[in-house]
């Protein structure tokens, strides 16, 4: 198969290839120049986005096109992606399913999201020195106690929850028994999700998808180590083939190009013609909120306080919108941001437009500040929601600078007017920003508790920065109803009483200008950007991506107020 080079065939019968290529996405990001700089600098390119809503849409459009055949499913370019995600994608191929169409999985290997999507197919190949990587959920976080000490850094951390167990790694060495047992609670409901989802389409026992290691090596000594061979034992693939013989089998399928691959179109290059016209005037907004939460303006895979505000702004005076849904996909961040998006919440509802929280993988802290005042709540089961708390982070050097000789001295005309990175925290005026900080965690909880109509004391047991599932937030009254983005449009629809809608996807679009520059500074950024990363090592890249992706998260907080509603855990699973 040469899947990679063969044009797609557009004429007659073909499979629609769904080769999902990066992560996907609530909305594709917009990076500015400077941003594309940045990236360049530390040898990285802009990363290849999907966005979810048109997978779906496509794969739907696929169901009833004559000219669509089938699906194969080609997903070695698809990263790690959430649950949340992966069971939209895979409703819609299980809608495709009743069509009677032939859905074929092809992989050399799958991870474990890649085969999520998979285990839907009529039938798996794999290639006979393939494996099918099951690792599970887990949660782990780099500790910098005693790095901090060794080098004599000061941190002062402000913060109110019993769970909030984002400041834990500058203040531990490792996770605290409360962080430790709310972890195990959520992630063990996300992987007891999956294994469930997975055994049933499978149709398979749970035990063959979670084995001890004492099972798993047994199994494997029966096979003599062939991973390839177990899987097809135990069920999880139904063929093991070559490339070649994989292409013979699809075009047997779906018929043949006369060269040396199957008739297919890329799902990228599948443009179908709606044959469901809406004429109606009315509109249901779409607003994305996906990724941590700033203060300001954001594009680049974060969530601006101000440029979200304006898009729920812009809906509520735009009199063809009716109803509006906020599709939250955020771990959160900044609490004044999160503050300013909400007061539009507001503003929508007082000028008689509904407001529906659609939430996607993650929704807490912030992501939750956000959705609280919304006429409904959606969540799916594995949505990650909760973490209703606050924090403040400050760190100093005095210490370090002090070995050096270098001393920090002045006046000022009050006790704060000195503060910052090279002088000593004075204790009262610590004493004064966690009041602070405590305000923030009352208004936070007094906003749970309004706007839920849950007394004060419980919204409070049920907060102090608990990380919920969807499927939990819905029993203790977090959420109002358990069911996905579809589900949000229809009850958009019935709170705003319109049968006739069309969706409006909300966004602040570039300039031509900045288009241009984004396009070209793209490829600049493609191939600089792989150059670099091509010459480190594997390893390097993991460990350097991971340092980098923490220091991305201190680097977006810009909270006005020094005060933050993250959950750093959650951060790992949008």
């Amino acid at each position: 198969m040469h899947l990679e080079t063969e044009a797609p065939i557009f004429a007659g019968n073909r499979a629609l290839l769904v080769d999902i290529n990066g992560p996907l996405v609530e909305q594709k990001s917009q990076f500015d120049p400077y941003d594309i700089a940045k990236l360049d600098l530390l040898g990285q390119s802009i990363p290849q986005e999907t966005v979810l809503f048109d997978i779906v849409d496509k794969i739907r459009a696929a169901k009833d096109d004559e000219n669509i055949n089938g699906i194969v499913l080609k997903l070695s370019n698809m990263p790690n992606t959430s649950l949340t995600k992966l069971r939209y994608v895979a409703k819609a191929i299980k809608e495709f399913k009743q069509s009677g169409k032939k859905v074929v999985a092809i992989g050399g290997h799958y991870s474990q999201s890649q085969y999520y999507l998979a285990s839907t197919a009529d039938e798996i190949m794999m290639s006979r020195d393939g494996t099918v990587l099951l690792q599970g959920y887990g949660s782990y976080t780099l500790y910098w106690k005693e790095l901090i000490e060794k080098l004599n850094i000061s941190t002062h951390v402000f913060r109110v929850g019993t769970y909030k167990s984002f400041v834990e790694p500058y203040t531990r060495s490792s996770m605290s028994p409360e962080a430790r047992q709310n972890s195990e609670n959520w992630l063990g409901q996300l992987w007891s999700a999956y294994v469930s989802d997975v055994a049933q389409n499978r149709n398979v026992n749970q035990s063959v998808l979670s084995p001890s290691v004492k099972d798993l090596q047994a199994a494997l000594e029966e096979v003599k180590g062939d991973f390839a061979v177990l899987s097809k034992r135990l069920g999880l693939v139904d063929k093991l083939a070559t490339r070649q013989e994989m292409g013979t089998t699809l075009a047997e399928d779906f018929g043949s190009d006369g060269k040396d691959s199957f008739n297919y179109v890329s799902i990228y290059d599948y443009n179908p013609i709606s044959t469901q016209l809406n004429f109606s005037s009315n509109e249901i907004a779409v607003v994305v909120a996906s990724g941590s939460i700033v203060d300001g303006y954001a594009q680049n895979g974060a969530v601006g306080g101000d440029s979200t505000a304006a898009q729920l702004h812009n809906a509520r005076l735009n009199k063809s919108v009716k109803a509006v849904i906020l599709r939250v996909n955020s771990p959160g961040g900044s609490a004044f941001a999160s503050e300013v998006i909400r007061d539009e919440v507001d503003a929508l509802r007082a000028a008689g437009k509904p407001v529906v929280v659609s939430m996607s993988s993650v929704a807490a802290s912030g992501g939750y500040w956000i959705s609280v005042s919304a006429d409904k709540i959606i969540a799916q089961p594995t949505t990650i929601t909760g973490s209703i708390g606050i924090f403040a982070l400050l760190t100093t050097f005095e210490k370090v600078l002090d070995e050096y000789g270098v001393k920090s001295d002045g006046v000022g005309t009050t006790p704060f007017a000195g503060i910052g990175v090279t002088r000593a925290l004075p204790e009262d005026v610590a004493n004064i920003m966690q009041l602070g900080i405590e305000h923030g965690y009352q208004r936070f909880i007094g906003l749970v508790s309004n706007y839920r109509k849950l007394p004060l004391a419980e919204v409070d047991t049920v907060a102090q920065g608990r990380i919920w599932t969807g499927a939990d937030a819905m029993n203790i009254g977090l959420v109002d109803q358990l069911g996905d983005f579809d589900d949000a449009i229809t009850a958009a629809a019935e709170l705003a009483g319109i049968d006739n809608y069309s969706l409006n996807w909300m966004r602040e679009e570039l300039t031509p200008a900045e288009q241009f520059f984004y396009d070209m500074l793209n490829q600049a950024s493609v191939m600089i950007g792989a150059q670099v990363k091509a010459q480190l090592p594997s390893v390097a890249q993991e460990f350097s991506g991971k340092v980098l992706a923490e220091l991305k998260t201190l680097d977006q907080f810009n909270d006005p107020t020094g005060r933050y509603a993250f959950c750093l855990n959650c951060n790992y699973y949008q």
